[in-house]
């Protein structure tokens, strides 16, 4: 059996599409499909339960799906090691992301694994988190990365990094030239928050309350983008992650002031299943994100 049969057979499992797998290895639909169609017949089993939407592998499937990426990963690594570029089948990372781990951040990481490992692909698919966490369940997702990263059996927690948070506002408004500002100094403030369901709205409720501080809730959303155009409308005041806002900071548009003595943070984490294991690839890629990285959000 060839390898890029092999391969082709791990993308629709782990894609459960055969149009997308057929997208990653350039064939058509119907030529994924048959390749699928002629592993199933030299092995004399069914891999693939066609019946259900999205597609799911059978037991033997998995078994099967386990084993080839344990070959692949071997054949790949046994390339890098004689090559040493990386070349050969190409390396197609899949990862759900948050909105706000921001566009510009994962596009220098993107960029600089593809001078690292040369025909490696990356494809970030930003979603709200429940959708991250299901992408990554399901397998159309190596990996997600999501805030306030939820503990649970099914899945790991690799720590990544931890954001302050800082206010944001207006520069039109009195708190914007400030050095810092005191929680205390937000209450009665008109306030942007984030959707009560969301981890991070009820984390900063607690804060607030227990600093003693009420704010006037105007406005909820459930994406930082829409927090920060509201603020601009100076629809209020926000707390958000000091790098969500540095766009906006450089172009004049929003301010951030610290918070002073506040210790307000958002978590960042890395989840993954727990089985199948990581490709090679996905946990290059995730050293490269954990690396030290400038104030630009470059790694190094």
């Amino acid at each position: 059996m060839q390898l890029e049969s092999l391969k082709v057979f791990c993308d629709v499992a782990r894609c459960r599409s055969f149009s997308h797998a057929a997208q990653l290895n350039h064939l058509t639909q119907s030529a994924a499909s048959q390749t699928v169609r002629q592993i199933e017949e030299h092995l004399g089993v069914q891999l693939v339960d066609r019946s259900t939407r999205p597609l799911q592998l059978t037991a033997l499937g998995q078994r099967y799906y386990d084993g080839c990426l344990v070959l692949l990963e071997g054949y790949r690594e046994l390339e890098t090691s004689l090559r040493g570029a990386g070349a050969g089948l190409e390396t197609s990372i899949e990862v759900a992301a948050i909105y706000s781990v921001g566009l510009g951040d994962m596009g220098k990481y993107v960029e600089c694994f593809a001078r690292e490992r040369p025909g490696a692909r990356v494809h970030v698919d930003y979603a709200h988190p429940d959708k991250v966490y299901e992408k990554v369940l399901d397998g159309t997702a190596d990996f997600g990365l999501v805030s306030f990263p939820r503990p649970s059996r099914k899945w790991e927690v690799i720590p990544w990094r931890e954001e302050p948070m800082v206010l944001a506002c207006s520069p039109s408004h009195r708190l914007s030239s400030w050095q810092a500002v005191r929680p205390a100094d937000l209450d009665g403030e008109k306030f942007v928050a984030y959707d009560r369901n969301l981890t991070i709205r009820r984390r900063i409720d607690r804060f607030l309350r227990a600093q003693g501080v009420a704010v006037d809730v105007a406005c909820e959303f459930d994406n930082i983008e829409n927090i920060k155009k509201a603020v601009e409308e100076t629809a209020g005041v926000a707390l958000l992650p000091e790098p969500t806002l540095r766009r906006e900071v450089r172009s004049g548009t929003l301010a951030a002031v610290p918070l002073a003595g506040a210790g307000l943070v958002r978590p960042l984490g890395i989840i993954h299943r727990r089985n199948p294991r990581l490709s090679v690839g996905a946990r290059r890629f995730i050293d490269l994100l954990r690396r030290p990285a400038d104030a630009n959000g470059a790694a190094h």
